[in-house]
């Protein structure tokens, strides 16, 4: 079971090529900060924009330098199931703890082309496999009765819930009559996300904020429930900042400021506006991560 702070890590870029020393310090720095686990090459990663190569690359990289400290979750989702087995294939050879797959974007798949894609991946790759729910990104939606006949899978043990919908992970919970991990995919509601039953967040936050992200997380394990609510009270400025433009713009920026990578993201994304800007270095000044 996957639980706590799980950063969605940002893929570091210098003049156009993948940063692996940059790469490498700041999973260096999420171990000592108290993060739970690790994505690479999710959509924080900036998978679209990553060659095959490449992004095989990151995920071979996270691994070996990761060398079993935390759990590696791999994103290695498409639209395409083949080149999601592909990928998956690769991760799991690679040394991967999971995947994380997203579900299909742009074709629109129904519920049962969802279900066959994840069963096809499932079954032609034995790894534990997350299903990376979020509409607003994919224009598709896994229901609770899709999610609950995935679960029924030997291979399927988990969801990344982005739908924002806090009925949602509650719903899924008694549907499914085994082990399910639910992590949020959404920073701002982490908290009543656990409240509602999950298990954890796979965050973007954490990228700038590791120490506190795991600490939120630890704090609601512990029974502690005041101090997880004072700290996400104190991240809210943050978690709002961070999507001011499409992500993960922002919180390249916000990394930089703390010296640990550049800023530079892909086309078809772009520098953040200096609005955008202000906005981030204000939010991590009232956070305490800027003076």
């Amino acid at each position: 079971m996957f639980r706590g702070s799980i950063v969605a890590l940002i893929t570091p870029f210098r003049e156009g090529g993948f940063d692996e020393a940059a790469y490498r310090a700041l999973i260096d720095w999420h171990i000592a900060e108290g993060t739970d686990a690790i994505v690479p090459c999710g959509t924080t990663g900036e998978s679209p924009t990553l060659s095959h190569d490449e992004h095989k690359r990151v995920v071979e990289v996270c691994i070996d330098h990761v060398a079993k400290r935390v759990p590696v979750i791999a994103g290695t989702g498409s639209n395409a199931t083949a080149e999601a087995i592909d990928l998956t294939r690769h991760a799991r050879d690679a040394g991967a703890d999971a995947a994380l797959v997203v579900t299909p974007y742009y074709n629109k798949p129904t519920q049962e082309g969802l279900y066959q894609h994840f069963k096809a991946i499932g079954e032609a790759v034995a790894i534990p496999i997350v299903v990376y729910n979020i509409p607003g990104r994919c224009v598709v939606d896994m229901t609770v009765e899709t999610m609950a006949r995935l679960a029924r899978l030997p291979n399927i043990v988990g969801v990344k819930d982005a739908t924002q919908d806090l009925a949602r992970p509650i719903r899924t919970r008694l549907a499914i009559d085994r082990e399910f991990c639910q992590l949020s995919g959404e920073d701002g509601t982490a908290l009543p996300f656990l409240a509602a039953g999950g298990h954890g967040c796979i965050s973007v936050t954490a990228n700038v904020a590791p120490a506190l992200a795991a600490e939120v997380q630890r704090a609601w394990r512990d029974g502690d429930v005041g101090t997880a609510m004072s700290l996400h009270d104190r991240l809210m400025p943050l978690h709002l900042a961070l999507f001011c433009e499409t992500s993960p713009a922002p919180v390249k920026y916000a990394v930089s400021l703390l010296g640990r990578c550049s800023p530079e993201v892909r086309l078809p994304l772009s520098d953040i506006s200096d609005d955008s800007k202000d906005k981030v270095r204000q939010a991590m000044r009232q956070v305490g991560l800027l003076a």
